[in-house]
């Protein structure tokens, strides 16, 4: 009898065991679980967390050369080259906008005709940021603080001539900071689709700079003081402050996946020196025509009117010696290598 209750107690004080075993197992996987759950709800939490931002880029690359030997029509050999970028960055959140977007082309013609020489075929540098908070959630209308910046990268020449150890050099027209403007408006923006935004803004403050000393004058630039001799460079300010009016309109018209159009009109006045009687106008146009993924052409137009810029015409300058504001015009046509960064997402660094 003792041994059987023996091991009856024995078998009972196992299974006692074992079940307390099991337990603790289900307990610690029950745990474990649970530790699981959680880290797969913070994942799931960290990618729910929005993101504000989005940015595009594209980049261009375009390549011409000529080659000639024996060639009975006659020519030169010749090689240009052009590139540029064309990128912007956004954020959105709730009534707040903050766009940016940065543009640069670059283009060189070297010519066997006039050795020694890069011509510059296009040059071109602009920045613009535009901080805006809209009225209400569904107003077309924003507060907006916008700024621009716009050069160009290297010495731009005219009026070419042909040294005598051959070699050719021009009259220097324009450089890096000479001219560069720079502008801060204070207004407001209406947007009343996704592919127009007109930017009114009546507080525009802004600098031209013009480095070079020769170009001073002719970029109307004011004498550091009166009494100088007017014809000496280094006696016109570095800079002119102006401040008055602008209004900005940007388009983009999307026709298809192939072609597509952008344009942006600029027009300011200067309250300090006759106001809305003189304008200064920047006016650009950019058509592309895409050719497969990787190869687009490209048509490029600028009109620009300044009334402080004199211009020296030949026929007509026994009438202005000095020069005279003109409208000024530019097109630029290109076959490019492409290659874009599509729309995408930035996570948001807080």
């Amino acid at each position: 009898m003792e041994a059987r209750y023996i091991m009856i107690t024995c078998m009972a004080a196992a299974l006692c065991f074992g079940s307390a075993a099991r337990a603790q197992d289900a307990q610690s996987a029950a745990a474990a679980a649970a530790r699981e759950m959680a880290k797969a709800a913070e994942v799931a939490k960290a990618e729910a967390k929005p993101n504000y931002w989005t940015s595009a880029a594209e980049f261009t690359f375009g390549l011409n050369q000529t080659s000639l030997f024996d060639w009975a029509a006659g020519g030169y050999n010749n090689l240009s080259l052009n590139s540029g970028l064309d990128a912007n960055a956004k954020y959105e959140k709730d009534l707040m906008t903050w766009g940016n977007r940065l543009q640069l082309q670059y283009g060189t013609l070297s010519s066997a005709d006039k050795k020694g020489l890069i011509q510059i075929t296009t040059d071109r540098m602009y920045a613009e940021s535009k901080w805006g908070y809209k009225t209400s959630k569904d107003s077309k209308w924003s507060y907006t603080a916008a700024f621009d910046f716009r050069s160009q990268f290297s010495n731009g020449y005219s009026d070419y001539r042909q040294g005598a150890d051959g070699l050719w050099t021009g009259t220097l027209k324009s450089g890096f900071l000479a001219p560069a403007y720079t502008n801060l408006g204070l207004g407001m923006d209406w947007t009343p689709n996704n592919w127009l935004s007109i930017n009114i803004a009546p507080l525009t403050g802004g600098f031209t700079i013009v480095r070079a000393q020769e170009l001073r004058k002719t970029y109307g630039m004011l004498l550091r003081e009166d009494g100088l001799d007017a014809a000496v460079g280094s006696n016109y300010r570095y800079a002119k402050f102006q401040f008055g009016a602008q209004v900005k309109a940007d388009a983009k018209f999307v026709i298809n996946e192939v072609f597509n159009f952008g344009t942006q009109l600029v027009i300011f006045t200067d309250y300090l020196d006759n106001p809305f009687k003189e304008y200064r106008v920047n006016w650009d146009n950019k058509i592309t025509w895409n050719i497969g993924k990787y190869f687009k052409v490209g048509l490029d137009t600028w009109l620009i009117y300044d009334p402080n810029v004199r211009i020296k015409n030949q026929k007509d300058i026994a009438s202005y010696p000095d020069g005279k504001a003109r409208i000024q015009f530019k097109e630029f046509t290109s076959f490019n290598f492409v290659y874009t960064l599509k729309p995408r997402r930035l996570r948001d660094s807080k």
